[in-house]
Order: C-alpha cells, then sequence, then structure tokens
C-alpha cells in the first residue's frame, strides 16, 4: 500500500504542478514582442511592400500615356508615407546593412541626387533596370523619383523629358518594389524576422527581454533620426541658418506629413495594437511615466495638426521658425524620456546609434 499511496502522491503534485503551470500568465516581454509583431511591425511592411507595388505599377502607366501627372505624383506620396512609417520600426532586414540607403537617400546636402540622376541618364539614355540596380543608391530610391517628378526645373509635360526621365521612373519603381517585396518576405518565411520575435529562444534571441530591448532602441534611434530631420533644414547645425533643402521630401512638401507618420509608428509601437505595446509592460508604480509619454506623443501630434501652413513657408519667416523649433522642442522631450527614463524602467541598456554625433 505504501508504494501506491507514495505514486498518488507523486501523480497528485504533478497534476497540480501542470495545472500551476497552466494557469502562469504568459511571460509579458515574450507576449508583447508577439502582438507587436503582429499588430504594428507586419502590418507596416506589408503596407509599405502594398504602396511599393502600387508605385512601380503607377510608374508604367504614367510613362505609358495611361495617367495624369498628379495621379503619379499622388503615388509617391503614398509611397514616401509608408516608408516613412517605418522609420521607427527599422529592426530586422532592413535596418541592416544599409539597406534603407535604397529606399531614400537623405540628407543630400550637395544636390547628389539631381547631379547623379542626370549623369547617368546622359550615360545610359535607354537606361533598364539591371542598369539602375549596380548604379549608387543615390539614384535608386525615392529620393531620385521624387525629384523627377517634383522638381520645379523639370517640365513633365513636355515629352521630350518625359522621354529622358520616365526610364528612370520606371526602374526605381520596378527596383523598389522588388526591395520591399524581398523584405517583407524576409519578415514572413518560416524562420523569418516575425517567427523571431514570437518564439523564444530564437536564433537570434535568447529571451524576449532581448526582443523588447532591440525594439525600444529602434524607436528610439528612430526619434532621435526624426530630431534631425527637423533640425537640418531649422538650421541647428549651421547655427540658426535655415536650411531648407535639407528638409526631407522639400520639392513634393511632404516634410510634416513624413514626420507626422514617423511620429504615429512610434506611437504605435509604444501603445501596441490594442493597449499592448511597450506600454503594456510598466507597472501601476511607473503610471506618471507612461501618462508623460502618452502626453508627449499627443502634444507632438496636435502641434503638427496645427500647423497651417506649408513646411517650406514656416522655415521662411522668423514666426514659423518658432513654431518650428517649439515642434522640435516636444521630440526631443519625447526622445528623452525614451532613450532615460523609459529605457530604465525596462532594463535596457541604449547604446551608440545611428545619428549619435549629428
Amino acid at each position: 500500500m505504501a508504494p501506491r499511496s507514495a505514486l498518488r502522491s507523486l501523480t497528485g503534485a504533478l497534476l497540480g504542478s501542470l495545472l500551476l503551470t497552466a494557469c502562469t500568465p504568459a511571460d509579458p516581454l515574450a507576449g508583447t514582442s508577439k502582438a507587436l509583431t503582429d499588430r504594428v511591425l507586419l502590418p507596416a511592411y506589408a503596407n509599405w511592400a502594398e504602396q511599393n507595388r502600387q508605385l512601380a505599377s503607377s510608374a508604367s502607366a504614367y510613362c505609358a500615356g495611361e495617367q495624369p501627372l498628379e495621379q503619379a505624383r499622388q503615388a509617391f506620396v503614398q509611397a514616401q508615407t509608408a516608408w516613412a512609417a517605418l522609420q521607427p520600426l527599422l529592426i530586422g532586414p532592413l535596418g541592416e546593412g544599409n539597406t534603407a540607403w535604397q529606399v531614400q537617400f537623405w540628407p543630400d546636402k550637395k544636390n547628389l541626387v539631381a547631379r547623379q540622376v542626370n549623369r547617368l541618364l546622359d550615360d545610359k539614355p535607354q537606361l533598364g533596370r539591371a542598369d539602375l540596380d549596380q548604379a549608387s543608391v543615390v539614384v535608386q530610391g525615392l529620393s531620385a523619383y521624387e525629384y523627377v517628378l517634383f522638381d520645379p526645373q523639370l517640365d513633365m509635360a513636355e515629352r521630350a523629358t518625359q522621354a529622358r526621365y520616365c526610364p528612370l521612373l520606371v526602374a526605381i519603381g520596378e527596383h523598389q518594389q522588388q526591395l520591399s517585396a524581398r523584405i517583407l518576405e524576409q519578415w514572413q518565411a518560416k524562420d523569418g524576422m516575425a517567427a523571431q520575435l514570437q518564439a523564444f529562444p530564437s536564433s537570434r534571441y535568447a529571451e524576449p527581454r532581448e526582443a523588447i530591448a532591440e525594439l525600444l532602441r529602434v524607436q528610439v534611434n528612430g526619434l532621435d533620426g526624426l530630431k534631425k530631420k527637423l533640425g537640418a533644414p531649422l538650421g541647428r547645425q549651421t547655427k540658426g541658418h535655415p536650411q531648407p533643402f535639407q528638409a526631407e521630401g522639400w520639392r513634393s512638401a511632404t516634410t510634416l506629413a513624413s514626420l507626422d507618420a514617423a511620429t504615429a509608428s512610434a506611437e504605435r509601437l509604444w501603445q501596441g495594437g490594442e493597449r499592448d505595446g511597450l506600454r503594456a509592460l510598466l507597472g501601476d508604480d511607473q503610471r506618471a511615466l507612461a501618462e508623460r509619454i502618452d502626453q508627449g506623443y499627443a502634444g507632438l501630434r496636435q502641434g503638427i495638426a496645427a500647423l497651417e501652413r506649408p513646411f517650406a513657408e514656416l522655415l521662411a519667416d522668423q514666426a514659423g521658425r518658432a513654431q518650428l523649433a517649439a515642434l522640435y522642442k516636444q521630440l526631443d522631450d519625447l526622445h528623452r524620456l525614451h532613450q532615460g527614463e523609459l529605457a530604465r524602467a525596462l532594463g535596457v541598456q541604449i547604446g551608440f546609434n545611428a545619428h549619435d554625433g549629428d
């Protein structure tokens, strides 16, 4: 009887342990990483790929005379906005190996885009996709596409101008479509980036804390990059002398729209798709910090929405520059909250980033 009693006791203990394990909440860090992958990261990358598919289609239609210039320009704006939304989310393949330079060349301090585009077309008047793939990243992405469609020195209503620049538009559209499709495939593959962020240990992360740490780092880096994109044209690196041609999207007047899209994307990483973002990892004792970050995002988005003039006009007078300087201060405060207090609260060490020293 004693052995049977001992066996029953052991069986009961094992069942109790299994029940206790089943009732134990999942690791919140792993849950947050999975939720952000499903509801924030993957949708953003999928939208980027779709907008680039539409960009390629638009380039072909426009150059075939089947689409008006304004519609072609709108396709660019949508692709640019989708790209801006990825800038706080550059984790994984798009954030490595300088791949992002193929999407956008910025800052263009010496008008390299215009000069290299024209040099390339002088050398390759019948430019094809293979020629573009072998060319500089300066001419492969959205910056060159924007130059062709929006530069005031180019009259795309003239047939001769269209004939010169359309091969480049088509090639860039195809390049961006293939690049974004490849990146999305790398996210969705069986052992791809999404899988690495959803099951631990993975080949990339030994534990979910490492994944959360990298997500916060890319967010901090993204916010720091937005400071540069706002601060450079404001003249923060040139003793207060405005540099309008260093604004992101100055030709297409998409500077503020891109800033808003990137800010909204950073906020989604913070809030999550269903209140399951980085914010959910803070405890009740950190409620004050969470509310300050909430207010930081709300204030920044409201500040952008309240600007009633285009970026170039704001930059051209003292009152407008004061509004932009106030916006920069809000962005700087939000960046510092993430880099300092939020990082400490989550136990993340923020190291060197791509914008240090700017």
